[in-house]
């Protein structure tokens, strides 16, 4: 099985969303049902195919869940070594030729949200600042053009 790094952090909000998949949502789903069905014929029973539909859309979701959370390899940035190097779940600040700052953590897919700060350590940007420490230049291609930012500081928190 491939191992997808998360964030001790990202590993929590896994863990949180697979229990209320399984132990709030699943349960109503299944309720829903029983209720439906007391209502008599279900082949015309339109909040009977509605409630099968949900709990499909949430066994599926607990199916994925369930596979995140075995195949999540927790990465705990604290815990490495502090090189000064941007890596996995490093905090980075960022500053372009305009001047104009940037900050980002580079986390696993399941946690990325550009809008709170969090990057993917597979996007583009990510993998032009890994290896790399405070000072450095790094070169991004973006769909406009190649974007030249400089590593202002590399934090481990």
């Amino acid at each position: 099985m491939q191992r997808n790094p998360v964030t001790p952090a990202g590993y929590e909000v896994l863990c949180r969303d697979l229990k209320h998949h399984k132990e709030v949502m699943r349960p109503q789903v299944v309720r829903d049902i029983e209720d439906a069905r007391a209502h008599g014929d279900i082949s015309e029973n339109s909040e009977f195919e509605d409630a099968k539909e949900r709990q499909a859309h949430i066994e599926g979701r607990i199916a994925e869940l369930e596979h995140r959370v075995a195949s999540a390899e927790i990465i705990d940035v604290m815990k490495l070594p502090r090189n000064g190097r941007v890596v996995f779940g490093t905090t980075v600040v960022l500053e372009d030729r305009h001047g104009e700052r940037k900050t980002w953590r580079l986390v696993g897919e399941t946690e990325a949200d550009a809008s709170a700060g969090l990057i993917n350590f597979k996007s583009p940007l990510a993998k032009a600042l890994i290896g790399h420490e405070a000072g450095e230049e790094v070169d991004v291609q973006t769909p406009g053009g190649v974007q030249r930012w400089e590593i202002i500081e590399v934090r481990y928190e």
